[in-house]
C-alpha cells in the first residue's frame, strides 16, 4: 500500500500493538510517545494518516490535531482514546479528525477505520488536484482567449484603418485626415481623463466618421462649387448612411454614435438631430474640436493651411456654440508642439491596409438616396 501511518500515544504498549497490526496490513507505520515527538517526525517525513490519543503529557491530542491539520492539510486524522465523551468527539471532528475510536479498541475496527480514513483522504486529494488542474486549465484557456481577442481587436482596427485610408483616397481634399483627426481626438480624450474603453470607441468613431460618404455620389462629394440646397441635403445624409453601416457591428456600437452625431453643434444648430450640449455624446464633442483643428491647419485646393493660432482662435471663438467649453479648455491645455508632433507622425504614417483591401472597401456601395 505504501501509505504512511503515524501512531501517537503516551502508552508504549498501544503504539506497539497498533504498529504491528498496521504493518501486517501493509502500511508503513511509525510511532511517537508525545505530540512534540510526532511533530518532529512529521517535519522529517510527512504521513498520510495520523492516529493520536487525546490525553497525553505535554502537548494534548487536541493541540496536536490542530497543529497537524494546519501544517499538513493533506494528512488524514484519527483519534483513539480512552475518553468516551460526545462533546470531546465533536471537538476532535472540528479539529479535522475523520473518526473517533474509544479504547479498548478492536484491531479489526481500527484497520477498517484506517482504510476508510485513507480512502476518504485519497478522494479529497484527487478532488483538490482536479480542482487545481481545472483552475490551471481555465487560466490557460482564459489567457488563450484574451490573446485571441487581442488579435481579433487588432484585425478590427486594421480594417478600420483600411476604411479610413479608402475614404482619404476617394476624397483628395482629406488625405491623412482620418488618421490625424483620430490622433487629435485621442489626445483630447486623454486630457479629459476618458477611460480605455472610451478611448477605443473615440479612435474608431474618428476613423469612421465619414464612412457614410461612400454613399454620396462623386458629383456632389467632389463638386468644386457651392452645393445646391438639394445637394446639401444629400451630403448631410452621409451621417445616417454611415450610422446605418456601422451600428450593425456589435463592437462598434460606441463608435456608431460618433458617426451619427459628429456634425451636431453644442448650441443645437447642427444635424441630423439638433442635439444640444450634453445630449451630444462626449466622443462626438471631442471629435468636433479635433476635426476643426485638422480642417483649418490642412491644405485645401481653394486655400493653403492656416496657422495653428488661427485654428486656436476659431475654436475659442466657437466655445459654447459649435464646441463644448470643457473640451475647448482641455484643448487649450495641450501645447502646440504636441499637435505639430502628431501631424509629423501622421505624415510618415502608412496605413496597415493594402491598396487591394482599400479597393475592396468600395466594392459594395451604400444607397445614394438620403436616409430618413
Amino acid at each position: 500500500m505504501n501509505e504512511r501511518v503515524l501512531v501517537v500515544d503516551d502508552e508504549p504498549s498501544v503504539c506497539v500493538l497498533l504498529n504491528e497490526r498496521l504493518a501486517h496490513e501493509g502500511y508503513q507505520c511509525r510511532t511517537a510517545l508525545s505530540g512534540e515527538e510526532a511533530l518532529g517526525l512529521l517535519a522529517r517525513e510527512q504521513a498520510d494518516l495520523v492516529i493520536s490519543d487525546l490525553r497525553m503529557p505535554g502537548m494534548s491530542g487536541m493541540v496536536l490535531l490542530e497543529e497537524v491539520h494546519n501544517k499538513y492539510p493533506h494528512a488524514a486524522l484519527m483519534v483513539v482514546t480512552g475518553v468516551e465523551d460526545i462533546r470531546v468527539s465533536i471537538e476532535a471532528m472540528k479539529k479535522g479528525a475523520c473518526d473517533y475510536l474509544v479504547k479498548p479498541v478492536q484491531l479489526d475496527s481500527v484497520v477498517a477505520s484506517v482504510e476508510r480514513a485513507l480512502e476518504k483522504n485519497r478522494l479529497e486529494i484527487e478532488l483538490d488536484n482536479y480542482r487545481h488542474n481545472l483552475e490551471l486549465m481555465v487560466e490557460q484557456r482564459t489567457r488563450q482567449l484574451q490573446a485571441a481577442m487581442r488579435r481579433i481587436e487588432l484585425t478590427y482596427d486594421e480594417t478600420l484603418e483600411a476604411l479610413g485610408a479608402a475614404l482619404d483616397l476617394r476624397d483628395t481634399e482629406t488625405a491623412g485626415h482620418s488618421e490625424r483627426v483620430s490622433r487629435y481626438a485621442l489626445a483630447l480624450a486623454k486630457a479629459m481623463g476618458c477611460s480605455n474603453d472610451q478611448l477605443k470607441q473615440i479612435r474608431r468613431g474618428s476613423y469612421l466618421h465619414d464612412i457614410g460618404k461612400i454613399g454620396i455620389p462623386d458629383s456632389i462629394l467632389l463638386k468644386e462649387g457651392k452645393l445646391t440646397l438639394e445637394e446639401m441635403t444629400v451630403m448631410q445624409s452621409h451621417v445616417r448612411i454611415g450610422y446605418n453601416i456601422v451600428c450593425r457591428v456589435a463592437f462598434l456600437a460606441g463608435a456608431s454614435e460618433i458617426v451619427l452625431t459628429h456634425q451636431e453643434r453644442y448650441d443645437g444648430t447642427g444635424y441630423p438631430q439638433g442635439l444640444v450640449g450634453a445630449e451630444i455624446p462626449l466622443g462626438a464633442r471631442i471629435f468636433a474640436v479635433a476635426d476643426t483643428l485638422d480642417a483649418m491647419t490642412s491644405d485645401r485646393p481653394y486655400r493653403r493651411a492656416l496657422p495653428f493660432e488661427a485654428a486656436r482662435d476659431e475654436i475659442v471663438r466657437e466655445s459654447g456654440r459649435q464646441f463644448d467649453p470643457e473640451v475647448v479648455q482641455a484643448f487649450l491645455k495641450i501645447p502646440e508642439s504636441a499637435w505639430q508632433e502628431i501631424r509629423a507622425v501622421v505624415a510618415g504614417y502608412r496605413p496597415a491596409a493594402s491598396r487591394g483591401a482599400i479597393d475592396a472597401a468600395f466594392s459594395v456601395r451604400a444607397p445614394v438616396s438620403p436616409v430618413n
